[in-house]
């Protein structure tokens, strides 16, 4: 077998086999291929594409390149989320708590921001002492105790798609669906849960921009899972809006920290909720989906998935003072930014919005980059809200860097306009 071969067979259009396609990742990862080469098939498939059979391979042959974690030793139906990445997404943060809560062994594995969007790794660090790395002894011996373990991804885990994504970044190939969808089900089926729910944004904020985009990425990696023994879900949610109204890793937590005490922002109680009914009834917890709802809801307001919460940051080092005083969190330096008309927000652009945030130091551009734990924003006002001339439309958490930038990217995201409207938050499901 050789990559010449391989790289002329693609570009002709025709369809790898199980086989090659395993040929090509071990031997690339193996350093045996040269990165000019495996550019050159990049650039083939990006072209010519892959079918859902290629994708399944390419996604199961990057699990294979490393570690595959075992989670036997938890006994029950393991549950996993993943999002393609949002603005103000902070869902794990109350979705893991509020499951383990009712029972659900939630064993996760997460990773950092990059660019507009925020890492839930990055979240958590900004608690003091939370430690995000734990030996997977301890990883399931902390699922098996609480129900519930949030860390970060082992450099172990698919290291040929930490490689091929490195490659396709420099090479104008990430924007491939077959690709995406290889890469990130090759992390997910190499995590160890049973059953996963994949929150696909919509929108501006998202790496999906249109529906139809966002519909072909959801069946494809729902696919990859199915064929690869899992229970899978997607679920396509908006993302022209942020989710909720704090964008920043310790803002983030202080208002996962507000929804699990039953005082949260509706869309990300929805939102959640929305996952979180799936996943109950995937690990056969419940059998009724809309019981399965109310009964997550309850456990938002009766304070349950709070007290899990406080569990979880106990048992990885964290400062239990800094949940119970979360404005410790948050810069006490601030700036606002008002509205210069009066009318209805009827539009708003997320990754303007997450543009701001990380202009501020919230996000990273390269993944080298430093952030800053305690900036962002809080967003007062969202669409459908009436503004008068003078209203804050959000506040500014802020050091000393990017503040104009930011508050100046705030003010061209937001548009107001003579008519109230709304926009969907969640599009559709797939199965």
């Amino acid at each position: 077998m050789h990559i010449v071969d391989l790289i002329a067979k693609k570009r002709d259009g025709f369809q790898l086999t199980q086989e090659e396609i395993n040929y090509l990742i071990q031997s690339y990862t193996k350093g045996n291929i040269p990165d000019y080469q495996m550019s050159a098939f990049l650039m083939a498939t990006y072209f010519q594409k892959m079918n859902d059979e290629e994708a399944t391979y390419l996604a199961l042959s990057m699990r294979d390149s490393g570690d595959v974690i075992d989670l036997k030793d938890i006994p029950g139906i393991k549950v996993d989320k993943h999002s393609t990445g949002g603005v103000g997404d902070k869902v794990t943060l109350v979705l893991g708590p509020l499951l383990a809560s009712l029972g659900v062994k939630f064993a996760k594995m997460s990773g950092r921001g990059l660019g507009h969007t925020g890492g839930t790794i990055d979240k958590l660090e900004s608690i003091p002492g939370y430690k995000v790395e734990l030996k997977i002894e301890d990883f399931i011996n902390q699922v098996n105790t609480i129900g519930i373990a949030v860390v970060g991804q082992s450099g172990d885990v698919a290291p040929a798609d930490k490689k091929l994504y490195a490659l396709r970044d420099v090479t104008a190939t990430v924007d491939v669906i077959p690709l995406i969808a290889s890469s990130i089900m090759s992390k997910k089926l190499a995590s160890g849960a049973d059953a996963i729910v994949l929150d696909v944004k919509v929108g501006r904020g998202a790496f999906m921009k249109t529906e139809e985009e966002a519909v072909k990425l959801a069946e494809l990696m729902v696919s990859i899972g199915r064929l690869a023994g899992k229970k899978m879900t997607a679920i396509l949610t908006g993302m022209d809006e942020p989710l909720g109204h704090k964008i920043g890793n310790g803002l983030e937590v202080y208002e996962a920290i507000e929804t699990l005490q039953g005082k949260g922002p509706q869309d990300l109680v929805d939102v959640t909720v929305e996952i979180g009914a799936h996943l109950l009834c995937d690990a056969e917890l419940e059998t009724d989906f809309n019981r399965a709802k109310q009964r997550l809801i309850e456990a938002l307001n009766n304070g349950k998935a709070y007290q899990k919460f406080l569990e979880l940051v106990k048992a990885q080092g964290g400062d239990l003072n800094a949940i119970k005083h979360p404005e410790s969190l948050i810069s006490k330096k601030t700036v606002s930014v008002k509205a210069d008309q009066e009318g209805y927000i009827v539009d708003m652009n997320a990754l303007d919005i997450g543009k701001a945030a990380m202009r501020l130091g919230a996000g990273r551009e390269k993944k080298e980059d430093d952030v800053l734990l305690d900036v962002g924003l809080d967003l007062h006002k969202k669409i459908g809200s009436y503004v008068k001339k003078g209203d804050v439309l959000a506040t500014l958490y802020v050091q000393n860097k990017g503040i104009e930038e930011a508050a100046s990217l705030v003010l061209k995201a937001i548009t107001i306009g003579s008519k109230k409207v709304e926009r969907p938050l969640i599009y559709k499901t797939i199965k």
